[in-house]
């Protein structure tokens, strides 16, 4: 693995063990340029697209906003926090694909430190990409509805989304051990994204099937959280729904990924 050695972890608390291997995930995340470039053009390039193509939607009685840079602008964060998937789950696959995961398995590391400390990578490239998101957006003339406050809550929404994906990603690559499986499930999220209300209100899709597949998908509410403090201005409920979804996926991955690593722990 990159970074420092790690000290012997049974001479250290299960916090100095986190601190140890979140500054590794960090410095491996920034060390990775092929990791965080396509997270900050991709999106980019897709609120171009958007925002030059789609403008003509706000003319539909009762569109939200009569900028649809303000509507798309959105998605920009819900893209980042969807990359979350891979990075963590790829860096763990290569851990596990290297031997590092097989020399942690012979100290008394506990299993919690080592999923906390991958996070943290995940949380560096979520800022990362937050920063360069808010830039792009308001320098082409996006703005917030809840104004300073509103940027802080979405900047803490993609946090909350990242790690629920990241999660997810760690517990593929524990399950599979595989880098490329976990790649594979990339654009089965995408497909989640494009079957959200990404691109129109939910009441405004006139199509039945994907008004009811938008409905149903919980993408709608992570996307719907975030366009609410840039063009609506402070909904409870849709942050809170948000919130809510992105805290429920990362317990659930959490807690998955908690006992495949347990058991490969063990196996290893």
């Amino acid at each position: 693995g990159s970074g420092r050695a790690l000290p012997p972890p049974g001479h250290v608390s299960l916090s100095t063990q986190v601190a140890v291997l979140a500054r590794r995930s960090v410095v491996r995340t920034l060390r990775q340029p092929a990791q965080i470039v396509p997270a900050l053009v991709f999106p980019s390039f897709l609120l171009a697209v958007n925002a030059g193509g789609l403008a003509a939607a706000t003319k539909l009685p009762g569109f939200p906003t009569d900028s649809y840079l303000d509507f798309a602008w959105a998605i920009m964060f819900m893209q980042g926090a969807l990359f979350a998937l891979t990075g963590a789950g790829k860096d763990l696959a290569t851990d596990i694909q290297t031997g590092f995961l097989n020399r942690l398995s012979l100290t008394p590391l506990r299993a919690p430190a080592l999923l906390a400390g991958l996070l943290a990578g995940v949380v560096a490239l979520a800022l990362i990409e937050a920063a360069f998101y808010l830039a792009v957006g308001l320098t082409a003339g996006a703005t917030f509805a809840a104004g300073v406050g509103g940027a802080l809550v979405l900047v803490a929404l993609m946090i909350v989304i990242a790690l629920a994906f990241g999660s997810v990603g760690a517990w593929l690559a524990l399950r599979t051990g595989s880098g490329e499986a976990v790649e594979g499930m990339f654009p089965l999220v995408f497909v989640l994204l494009f079957l959200s209300s990404m691109s129109l209100p939910r009441d405004l899709i006139q199509q039945d099937w994907f008004r009811t597949v938008a409905t149903w998908n919980p993408v709608s509410y992570l996307i719907e959280g975030m366009r609410s403090v840039i063009i609506t201005g402070w909904d409870g409920e849709a942050l809170g729904l948000a919130f809510g979804i992105g805290a429920a996926v990362f317990v659930v991955g959490i807690t998955l990924a908690s006992r495949s690593m347990k058991t490969r722990l063990v196996r290893t």
